[in-house]
């Protein structure tokens, strides 16, 4: 098993963007729909979404996709070993995805997502936002 690397940015634009990182990663998104487009690269080995849903443009947030629970849970155990908050999310509906995830906040305020994805959807979903330190939110 194999641990993916994911970012998630919010845009303004999403054609023009999706011109852009298909132009930057050689290939057109894995998913594209009206407000979403996400790439499933294997070099590098990323998951790395963007979305058009109102957001302020920029870095929305980071994480770390896993192919199994037991992989997840040993994520959710290594923070809580750290004495690290960790938000639990079971069956949530997120991305065109659902999943089971993990969300915790580092020191600098940045969302991170530990998830394990289940099935997709026919809509874009929304899971529980969690607060950063600026209260804005990282989960859409």
């Amino acid at each position: 098993m194999m641990k993916r690397f994911h970012v998630h940015i919010a845009v303004d634009n999403l054609q023009d963007n999706i011109r852009f990182y298909s132009a930057l990663f050689g290939i057109e998104p894995s998913v594209s729909k009206s407000d979403y487009a996400k790439w499933m690269l294997d070099d590098p080995y990323i998951n790395f979404a963007i979305s058009a849903r109102g957001a302020k443009p920029g870095l929305d947030h980071v994480g770390i996709q896993v192919d199994s629970e037991e992989e997840l849970k040993e994520i959710n155990h290594r923070l809580s070993q750290a004495d690290l908050p960790a938000v639990e999310q079971n069956n949530t509906q997120c991305c065109y995805t659902t999943s089971n995830k993990y969300w915790s906040v580092d020191q600098q305020g940045i969302a991170w997502e530990a998830f394990h994805s289940l099935t997709t959807i026919p809509t874009f979903g929304q899971d529980t936002r969690i607060p950063t330190k600026t209260d804005s939110c990282c989960g859409a």
